[in-house]
């Protein structure tokens, strides 16, 4: 059963930078405790028959063919535009007059 020390702890705090209180040494160490056990229960399941797998279910990718189909002239895509000038949409202007 994997036991983290309090000392451990705080030398794993101070490798990270980070500032704990003796308050918190005592929470953290029980907290990493329980995530080393569980690792460890894990391990002990963990058989070198058993494949690894990134999914509990079998899954597979659904494409569509792509079908070409004519788009939008240019005058039917102006039609619904609120502006347009010489063959292209109008917008308001964003930035200033400098450029």
């Amino acid at each position: 059963m994997p036991n983290i020390s309090r000392d451990e702890v705080a030398h794993l705090a101070k490798l990270a930078r980070l500032a704990v209180t003796d308050d918190e040494l005592d929470v953290f160490a029980g907290q990493l405790d329980q995530i080393l056990d569980s690792v460890a229960k894990v391990s002990e399941v963990a058989a070198d028959n058993v494949p690894p797998t990134s999914h509990a279910v079998p899954l597979t990718n659904v494409f569509r063919q792509d079908v070409v189909v004519p788009g939008l002239s240019q005058q039917q895509a102006l039609a619904s535009a609120p502006a347009a000038e010489d063959g292209r949409f109008r917008v308001p202007r964003i930035l200033g007059e400098e450029q």
